[in-house]
């Protein structure tokens, strides 16, 4: 199999992209499809087979739960068995949008999704294609990322063909992806919301939605014997490369770290913001913006482009300690483990 791709930068192509694709989910086959954090794996989130076939593609272990997206806030209430009014407070700012809400799952979502656990992640993303595609289906769509378990996250349609383009039918090519990281994820079923997975909706930003919170908890934690959320495990969105996380104040003290760490200079690439070493002793050196969002829109591409180019060694410049930068910092804890 050799996935097809199709474009979608007129509305013509657009309409045609997404008539393929809904036909394709209609027959209970999977397809790839552009969100506004990262591509998604999409099949029918109401058939347990279907399901199994995008874990099957990506090879991810059954304990991860998936997202389920939906095109509208009913859509997303249908999917539970109680949709608390927090949700409402948080589906108010920021749906559609890069926020995904864990709520009591309704009966009749597959134990696949949810991973056997009592709670169901849904989310109405921003992008215009997946609604589209959701509304022509009249089924919600669960869609974990489009790569290979543990791998990197893809952001653009050639990221996804690399890994699954001969397991899958059909790649629709949305262009990149404007936030460019996961989204953040919002357990809903407390007295307070709690943050799950971190992404370019902070803490801070939950907390004023509803009207304050404790320390949001984040990390490996596992709920009525399921994880509730993708994204916790310890090790997660990686390169093949081995990645640090490092801070220096030059290039000779840059230089001495590695060397101190004993690794050679042969096949580093280095991805800097503030303190940028000038590139002549190392494989490879990208400035990307000292800025949260833009960090974010540019971070898998740069990861997918080192593995292209074969570095052995991906160093990555220290990231402020700050709420904007949680989600990104995150995504970099898990990828070094």
């Amino acid at each position: 199999m050799t996935a097809e791709i199709l474009s979608t930068h007129t509305p013509a192509l657009f309409a045609a992209a997404a008539g393929r694709a809904a036909a394709l989910l209609r027959a209970g086959e999977v397809v790839a499809l552009p969100t506004e954090t990262v591509y998604g794996l999409a099949g029918n989130a109401f058939d347990a087979a279907v399901v199994a076939k995008i874990y099957s593609a990506k090879g991810r272990p059954a304990h991860n739960p998936v997202i389920v997206h939906v095109d509208s806030r009913a859509m997303a209430a249908a999917c539970a068995s109680l949709w608390p009014a927090m949700a409402d407070r948080l589906a108010d700012a920021f749906w559609p949008g890069p926020l995904t809400l864990v709520v009591p799952r309704a009966a009749h979502i597959p134990d696949i999704v949810t991973a056997g656990g009592p709670t169901v992640a849904v989310r109405w993303p921003l992008h215009p294609l997946m609604p589209a595609v959701i509304r022509a289906c009249g089924f919600p769509l669960a869609a974990p990322s489009a790569n290979l378990s543990d791998q990197l996250s893809p952001t653009n349609a050639a990221h996804v063909a690399k890994q699954l383009g001969d397991r899958i039918p059909l790649i629709v090519d949305g262009g990149d992806c404007n936030v460019g990281i996961e989204s953040t994820v919002v357990d809903v079923t407390g007295p307070e919301p709690r943050v799950l997975r971190p992404g370019m909706i902070s803490a801070e930003a939950i907390a004023a939605a509803c009207g304050g919170m404790r320390d949001a908890e984040r990390g490996m934690r596992k709920e009525d014997g399921a994880l509730r959320s993708p994204g916790m495990l310890a090790k997660h969105y990686s390169p093949r490369a081995k990645l640090v996380v490092l801070e220096w104040r030059d290039e000779a003290d840059l230089l001495a770290r590695l060397g101190a760490m004993g690794r050679g200079l042969a096949d580093v690439h280095v991805l800097a913001h503030t303190q940028i070493p000038l590139g002549g002793k190392f494989s490879h050196v990208s400035v990307i913006p000292y800025d949260a969002e833009a960090f974010a829109r540019a971070f898998y591409g740069e990861l997918h482009r080192c593995d292209d180019e074969g570095a052995a060694l991906i160093v990555v410049e220290a990231l402020p300690d700050h709420p904007d930068w949680a989600g990104i910092t995150d995504r970099l804890r898990r990828a070094a483990a």
